[in-house]
């Protein structure tokens, strides 16, 4: 009778795993980002955890201004020898403390701090589960 168990257990377990495959799949398409930004996480559509920190890489040369659902980010984390900018809400934020289940746009405004100027801005949303 145990072995049943054993038996029903296994097949709850790769149903489960079938379905996270077909939920996180991707169809295959590549995201086409401008010039200036050379990675961003999460990916655009990605469905991702509460716990998601947004990540974009910009060249050396550049900065940014990150609005997330239409605010203005104030508290990213920049490491300039990098180009990368981190930010996840926190408790602290004076706008999103936590990320809420749903869509988030996030939107990046560029431009070069040295040399000829060079602004430009790209978007993209990605869900919370």
């Amino acid at each position: 009778m145990s072995y049943r168990l054993v038996y029903v257990g296994l097949a709850l377990v790769a149903v489960a795993a079938i379905a996270f495959g077909i939920a996180f799949n991707r169809s295959g398409e590549a995201v086409v980002l401008p010039a200036q930004v050379e990675a961003i996480s999460p990916q655009p559509g990605d469905l991702v955890p509460p716990q998601t920190n947004v990540e974009i890489d910009l060249p050396v040369a550049y900065q940014a201004d990150i609005y997330i659902d239409g605010w203005l980010v104030q508290d990213a984390v920049f490491v300039e020898g990098t180009g990368v900018y981190r930010w996840a809400p926190s408790p602290e934020n004076p706008t999103i403390t936590e990320w809420s289940p749903g869509e988030h746009t996030v939107r990046v405004v560029w431009d070069k701090v040295s040399g000829l100027p060079d602004p430009g801005e790209y978007q993209w949303t990605f869900r919370v589960g």
